[in-house]
C-alpha cells in the first residue's frame, strides 16, 4: 500500500488550495478514504472521509463548509480542497485507508497559511 500526498504550499488567506492522494498497492474502489491533519504541537485530527464510490462524505464539525473531499476512482486518486485557508489550517495533511483493520498514511503534505 502507498499513499503519496501531493500540493502542499504556502499560501495567503482565503484562496482555495487542493490537495492530492496518489494511491496504489491496493483495489481503491473498494475502500474509503480519509484525510487527517496535524497541526505544530497538535494531535492529529480527521478532517473528511469519503464512501467507496464518492457517493457519500463525512466531516466533523468544525470541519463542515471549510473543506471538499472528493475521489477520482479512475486515477486512483483523493482530493481535499481547502475552501478559504486560514492561519489555523496550517498543519500537515495526511491521506489515509484503513485495510484489514490497519491503518495506512501516506508521509504528508504541508501547507502553510500566513498572510
Amino acid at each position: 500500500v502507498q499513499l503519496v500526498e501531493s500540493g502542499g504550499d504556502s499560501v495567503q488567506p482565503g484562496g482555495p488550495l487542493r490537495l492530492s492522494c496518489a494511491a496504489s498497492g491496493f483495489t481503491f474502489s473498494s475502500y474509503v478514504m480519509s484525510w487527517y491533519r496535524q497541526a505544530p504541537g497538535k494531535g492529529r485530527e480527521l478532517v473528511a472521509t469519503i464512501g467507496k464510490t464518492g457517493g457519500w462524505t463525512n466531516y466533523p464539525d468544525s470541519a463542515k463548509g471549510r473543506f471538499t473531499i472528493s475521489r477520482d476512482n479512475s486515477i486512483n486518486t483523493v482530493y481535499l480542497q481547502i475552501n478559504s485557508p486560514k492561519p489555523e489550517d496550517t498543519a500537515v495533511y495526511y491521506c489515509n485507508v484503513g485495510l484489514r483493520g490497519i491503518d495506512f498514511w501516506g508521509k504528508g503534505a504541508l501547507v502553510t497559511v500566513s498572510s
